[in-house]
């Protein structure tokens, strides 16, 4: 029997690297993807976020299937609505060796539930989510 203080812990507290916390990153999508397939992917994923890319392939954002359903509910949505105009882009990100303590700060403090985690080329690794 394995006593539970054996086990091998996950980085979910303010101790060790976003590398050692975060999930695989899920479905990336094209900025230029319409709110409406974007909606349709997450239910095809069974996910509540997308990472946006640019045509370069590097990560501009994370949408939320919040944030999504909001602006599709509200005055200024139309089916022609691109993820560029929703998500915005520029951030925050996170590097695979951002300590977690200042993760979970910047997190915290943006009111995020999710952050996606990027290579030295803007790629997208994982995303960091608020349950670690």
């Amino acid at each position: 029997m394995t006593l539970p203080h054996d086990l091998p812990r996950r980085a979910d507290s303010a101790h060790g690297t976003v590398a050692e916390a975060m999930d695989a990153p899920g479905p990336q999508v094209w900025d230029d993807m319409t709110v409406e397939v974007a909606l349709s992917v997450m239910a095809s994923a069974r996910t509540g976020h997308l990472v946006v890319c640019d045509e370069d392939g590097r990560c501009t954002s994370l949408v939320t299937l919040a944030q999504l359903t909001a602006f599709r509910d509200g005055h200024a949505y139309t089916d022609q609505v691109r993820l560029r105009e929703v998500a915005g882009t520029g951030g925050p990100f996170a590097s695979p060796v951002t300590q977690m303590a200042e993760a979970q700060h910047t997190m915290s403090h943006r009111r995020l539930t999710a952050v996606p985690v990027i290579d030295e080329h803007g790629c997208a690794v994982g995303v960091l989510t608020r349950s670690h």
